[in-house]
């Protein structure tokens, strides 16, 4: 069956000599593999560009639900973005991409996560600002779109966030931290300043330094890692560390 849909590219790998099985997060579809055929061929009608991460196309796909592989009937650019020569832009494309591909199942559709990336795109074209917040701010509202939502209880009797339990929680007793389920428990505790600092960019209140800044996000990221199994080896925030001041 033939349908039409937009899609954004997640990754790719080499098939055969000229052709590859691409990944994309497909708008009607959800996630799903195709077999592009020679599109590392001289000849292919189908350019290399639009498999670029994060490429926004509009495509027409066969779609067999038996099938694991699908194939393409015909893509074109939905959108262009000015990334190119901007290492900043670059390397959000590529953690935004990273996020995506770890977190998604396959044949899982998402319309408003879909939607919301494709904002966050185009806002990202077209920001001239700081973006030293970018990453925090995406991994909290897609957190929303994909069900794992943090909740944002904060208070004096609950103020330290848990990444298992995800929400703020009373300070363990000491003889709860005395026991042995709680003992490894306590391993998924954020200390007070991080759990306030996590507080802050769930509210959208967040005013913090490149340090602080760095410590949110790889908490963020070790809540994304609780919840999805395949979120692992996460490698592109390394890059955001360099470039983000």
């Amino acid at each position: 069956m033939l349908t039409t849909t937009q899609g954004l590219v997640l990754h790719t790998t080499k098939y055969g000599e000229t052709s590859v099985i691409a990944k994309v997060f497909t708008r009607e579809l959800g996630l799903c593999s195709y077999i592009i055929k020679g599109v590392r061929s001289t000849s292919g009608r189908t350019k290399q560009n639009l498999l670029q991460p994060m490429c926004h196309l509009d495509m027409t796909v066969y779609n067999n639900p038996k099938k694991n592989l699908q194939y393409v009937k015909e893509m074109h650019p939905a959108s262009h973005y000015g990334f190119s020569g901007d290492s900043v832009k670059t390397a959000l494309l590529f953690f935004m991409d990273e996020v995506l591909y770890k977190s998604l199942k396959e044949g899982e559709q998402n319309l408003p996560l879909f939607d919301y990336v494709v904002g966050e795109l185009q806002s990202l074209s077209a920001e001239d600002g700081a973006l030293a917040s970018f990453p925090i701010s995406f991994l909290v509202r897609a957190a929303r779109h994909l069900g794992i939502e943090p909740m944002d209880n904060y208070s004096h009797h609950e103020p330290l966030f848990n990444l298992k339990e995800g929400k703020f929680l009373p300070t363990p007793s000491a003889r709860e931290a005395m026991s042995k389920q709680t003992a490894s428990d306590s391993d998924y505790y954020l200390d007070a300043p991080s759990s306030l600092h996590f507080h802050s960019c769930l509210s959208s209140s967040a005013k913090l330094t490149a340090r602080q800044r760095s410590i949110t996000l790889n908490n963020l990221l070790e809540y994304y890692h609780i919840h999805f199994s395949d979120f692992k080896n996460f490698k592109s925030h390394e890059v955001l560390h360099a470039v983000l001041r």
